[in-house]
């Protein structure tokens, strides 16, 4: 598999980086990850800029030109691992970069910020789309930054392994009795005919297969209420799906052992589900 590293195309094997790079050692970085369909990235320019919103929110100081070549590095590296047919992920990561002594305040002067870009196969979770998963409610114990894509995922690999020694798929966090994300996607409920989600904020990423799913609401005349489901309410749902690039549109058919919809995906999730599959693959139906 070959991955790019700070202007260098690599065997993975042989990709290393710097043990004082701040990535490393403070987690002082941010991470993006893109779809990839028979070599067209979905939704592209919208991760792109969430990418930059990023940097420039942690005042990472990347070259104009480097930004702009990573459409060029993900397509290579696509072509270069056997990728452009099929499902495929790209994953983009920007640390600070390598720098000593190790303090806690920014490199003076500014260092290279490590740079690094890797694709791998991926295959959809089908099954669970159509099935549906389960869930426990856990604490949102991150930090109040959670807009920023970050590599400080500490809490949401606690959560997601407590999730998985409770024996169930994945978790739903609270923050102050409401209901924020789950470790690795957004949230949509839906109650009488209406759509609810947490607002964009300090205190959920402001998902790409959000978005989507937004538009698709627009579209459908679904109405949406950007308005957090309380932890209390949760068994009074009919229904509740998760929303992101891997997980896609995931249907929650049961919370803490209780069930909503009767243990089955609702018809809202089932609607967003086929409209999102066709904006998913459109691209690759028009070069047919």
């Amino acid at each position: 598999m070959q991955v790019y590293l700070n202007g260098q195309y690599l065997d993975q094997t042989e990709a290393t980086v710097s043990v004082i790079d701040r990535g490393f050692i403070f987690g002082d970085g941010l991470y993006e990850v893109i779809r990839s369909i028979n070599g067209n990235l979905f939704r592209e320019k919208e991760h792109l800029d969430r990418l930059n919103e990023g940097l420039s929110g942690m005042r990472i100081k990347l070259p104009a030109n480097l930004f702009n070549s990573l459409s060029e590095i993900s397509r290579k590296l696509l072509f270069q691992n056997k990728l452009m047919e099929g499902e495929a992920t790209i994953y983009i990561q920007i640390t600070r970069g390598a720098a000593y002594p190790r303090t806690h305040t920014f490199p003076e002067p500014n260092v290279d910020p490590t740079v690094y870009v890797s694709a791998d196969t991926f295959t959809p979770h089908t099954r669970l789309h159509q099935r549906g998963v389960d869930a426990i409610t856990v604490s949102d114990l991150r930090w109040m930054r959670c807009n920023l894509k970050t590599v400080q995922l500490l809490p949401n690999v606690l959560a997601r392994q407590q999730a998985w020694d409770a024996g169930v798929n994945n978790a739903l966090m609270i923050r102050d009795g409401v209901v924020t994300e789950s470790p690795n996607a957004n949230i949509f409920a839906a109650k009488d005919g209406t759509l609810f989600t947490f607002p964009i904020s300090n205190y959920i990423l402001n998902g790409i297969t959000r978005g989507v799913v937004l538009e698709i609401c627009k579209e459908l005349q679904l109405p949406v209420v950007h308005q957090p489901v309380r932890e209390e309410e949760l068994y009074e749902l009919d229904e509740l799906f998760f929303t992101g690039s891997t997980t896609d549109i995931q249907p929650v058919i049961e919370i803490n052992g209780k069930k909503l919809n009767g243990g089955k995906p609702g018809p809202i999730v089932r609607k967003i589900q086929e409209a999102y599959q066709q904006r998913l693959y459109a691209s690759v139906e028009k070069k047919k």
